[in-house]
């Protein structure tokens, strides 16, 4: 191997190490949050006139509407449900009749 192909590799090599160091400091860097985004906060107590209707489509849209939440989840007997808090969304409490018994944020 000649010394300028000897160069040439080298040259190479320093190339592709600053590219990766530099995708690998890419990925760590933390992403900055939007700040036009405003969080809703949902208010349960709006909807308490829900308590003993059947959770039909316009029942429930009428329900996150007037508690200020973005989604809403209808949770009947049984069903597996996420335990993660989120002050944006409305929790719809059914019973076995179908009627529902609680409204909560969360």
């Amino acid at each position: 191997m000649s010394l300028h192909t000897t160069d040439r590799l080298l040259g190479f090599r320093s190339l592709v190490s600053g590219a990766v160091l530099t995708a690998a400091l890419a990925a760590c860097a933390t992403p900055i949050p939007p700040t036009n985004i405003s969080p809703s906060t949902c208010n349960a107590e709006a909807a308490r006139w829900a308590i003993g209707r059947a959770p039909n489509a316009d029942v429930v849209e009428r329900a996150r509407v007037e508690t200020g939440s973005r989604n809403v989840r209808v949770l009947t007997p049984g069903m597996a449900a996420t335990m993660d808090f989120q002050q944006d969304r409305l929790n719809i409490d059914v019973n076995e009749r179908g009627a529902i018994t609680g409204l909560r944020c969360g």
